[in-house]
């Protein structure tokens, strides 16, 4: 779900801001219990963004986890041509990129693919974590 912004109010919209920003900060306890009252678990940003991309690239596994427990979407690709897996590898944290493949998000997904950041910036413990090999 993008974010909406027809007939919703300033506060609504900076409420749902503010989402965005507990996903970057790791602030996992008020995330989960905005999303359990109802925020939608894919809501994406102007920049197509998801919780879940936010929450990789910043590398708060635990975020990360609570969010895949509700369902976010490991395919969804952010405007750059990212993926949350993709942030993950380029932060090169093995925890949440662990957390994603077994989440069953896909390495090869993109046009700027996990495989792609990995190999780019040569990062061989991340292409082995991707590739299994």
């Amino acid at each position: 779900m993008t974010l909406p912004r027809e007939g919703l109010s300033e506060d609504d919209l900076a409420v749902l801001r503010s989402m965005f920003d507990l996903a970057r900060s790791g602030d996992t306890a008020a995330l989960a219990e905005a999303l359990d009252a109802g925020i939608p678990v894919n809501l994406t940003n102007g920049s197509g963004d998801t919780l879940l991309v936010l929450a990789a690239y910043h590398v708060h596994p635990d975020t990360v986890a609570a969010l895949l427990e509700r369902g976010a979407d490991t395919g969804r690709v952010n405007d750059r041509g990212q993926t949350a897996l993709a942030a993950a590898v380029f932060r090169r944290s093995e925890r949440v990129v662990t957390l994603l493949l077994e989440a069953g998000a896909d390495p090869a997904l993109g046009p700027k693919s996990a495989l792609d950041v990995a190999r780019f910036f040569d990062l061989p413990d991340m292409l082995e974590l991707l590739t299994g090999n």
